[in-house]
């Protein structure tokens, strides 16, 4: 199935937190499933992400050679990145056993690349060409791990997707306030009003 990629996927505040959450509900066997279990998706994902992470991505535009050919290289790159920073979050630190195998998945999304990045103002390299998706996936997860940036990581209490907290006190608890904490919300009313109806009809 076709998955509508809304703002709402990409509030994760950088491209790896992203492409992370596109596995949903991880944790919970009965209900999780993989966006990406259709590769197409992956092409899909990166067409949304350079509208959505425009700014991350120096206005620079992913680029998908074939999504099958690549899908190996970016769910490597999604699966360390939510172990290693998802384990960040619990510790407060990064854990140096988890590094190895992150870096060599970043290191293979970035292998048949060809491009420079990290110019002032041109974080991604050059705005007028294409970056291959999963080099500026390996790129945005690197990035993760500025000290300042894992310590603003959070995971969702409603979803557990992980995101960025950028609040000025860093005191964010949902990943998308409209949407996951508006069910919070809604679920505690629900239990408040069930609760003050078994006191009644005690």
């Amino acid at each position: 199935m076709t998955v509508a990629w809304t703002p709402h996927r990409f509030t994760g505040g950088l491209l790896a937190l992203d492409t992370a959450n596109t596995v949903v509900l991880r944790g919970d066997p009965e209900r999780t499933f993989d966006r990406f279990d259709d590769p197409g998706e992956i092409g899909r994902f990166a067409d949304a992400a350079s509208g959505f992470r425009a700014a991350e991505l120096g206005d620079r535009r992913l680029a998908v050679s074939s999504p099958v050919a690549i899908a190996p290289i970016v769910l490597s790159i999604r699966e360390t990145t939510d172990r290693l920073f998802r384990g960040a979050v619990s510790k407060g630190a990064v854990s140096t056993a988890d590094l190895p195998e992150f870096l060599r998945a970043c290191a293979d999304g970035l292998a048949a690349g060809r491009t420079e990045i990290g110019a002032p103002g041109r974080p991604f390299g050059d705005p007028a060409t294409p970056i291959a998706f999963e080099a500026a996936l390996a790129v945005s997860a690197l990035s993760l791990l500025r000290d300042d940036t894992v310590a603003r990581l959070r995971i969702c209490p409603n979803c557990t997707w992980l995101f960025v907290d950028r609040s000025r006190n860093s005191s964010r608890l949902w990943c998308d306030m409209a949407v996951c904490g508006n069910r919070q919300k809604a679920s505690r009313h629900y239990r408040r009003r069930m609760a003050a109806n078994e006191v009644r009809n005690a």
